[in-house]
C-alpha cells in the first residue's frame, strides 16, 4: 500500500465534525505538517484543526490521485462518511498506520 507515489486521503477534527480532503505523494509528512499547522487559520485544515487521518487510497499516477481528490469534493458529507466507513466503520483515526508503517 505505501509503495504508491501518491495519497488521496481525508482527515477530519478531534471532534470528527468536518473533513478535509487532500493529495500528497508523502503521507506521513504530510500529516505532520497537517498538525504542525492546527489551530492556524491561515489554512482550511490548519483552521478547523484537521489533522487526524480517517481515509487514505493510494495512487500510481499524480493525475489520477487528482481526479479521484476533485471527485471526493464534490460528493455530500453522506456520501463521504460511506466511503470512510466501507474502510473504518469505526471512524478510527489511522495517523499511527501510517507514521509507523
Amino acid at each position: 500500500m505505501f509503495n504508491s507515489n501518491y495519497f488521496v486521503y481525508i482527515t477530519t477534527n478531534p471532534n470528527r465534525t468536518t473533513f478535509y480532503i487532500g493529495v500528497t505523494n508523502d503521507l506521513p509528512r504530510r500529516l505532520t505538517e497537517h498538525f504542525e499547522q492546527s489551530g492556524k487559520p491561515q489554512t482550511f485544515a490548519g483552521k478547523y484543526f484537521c489533522y487526524n487521518l480517517l481515509y487514505f487510497e493510494p495512487h500510481t499516477t499524480p493525475e489520477h490521485a487528482i481526479a479521484r481528490e476533485k471527485q471526493l469534493k464534490g460528493w455530500s458529507r453522506s456520501k463521504k462518511e460511506a466511503l470512510i466507513k466501507s474502510q473504518n466503520p469505526e471512524l478510527k483515526f489511522l495517523n499511527h498506520l501510517v507514521m509507523e508503517g
